[in-house]
């Protein structure tokens, strides 16, 4: 996980948007489909959480480093 979460800090704050954007609407994917036939690895959906939480703590991270270099 400690390496996820350096190759997301490389990241510039756009591709993380954008990423964040891509795994929303695969959740919302997910859970529909989950509903109609359940998939066969049962963790996914909490995986996707989980990094959807790690994607927007970089991007607030991200985002503060930036208010304190422009001060």
């Amino acid at each position: 996980m400690k390496k996820e979460v350096k190759e997301l800090k490389q990241k510039t704050i756009k591709e993380i948007e954008k990423e964040i954007s891509n795994l929303r609407q695969e959740i919302a994917k997910l859970k529909i489909e989950t509903k109609v036939n359940p998939p066969k690895d049962t963790n996914l959906l909490r995986k996707k959480k989980k990094k959807l939480g790690r994607l927007l703590t970089v991007l607030t991270e991200k985002k503060e480093e930036e208010k304190l270099k422009v001060k």
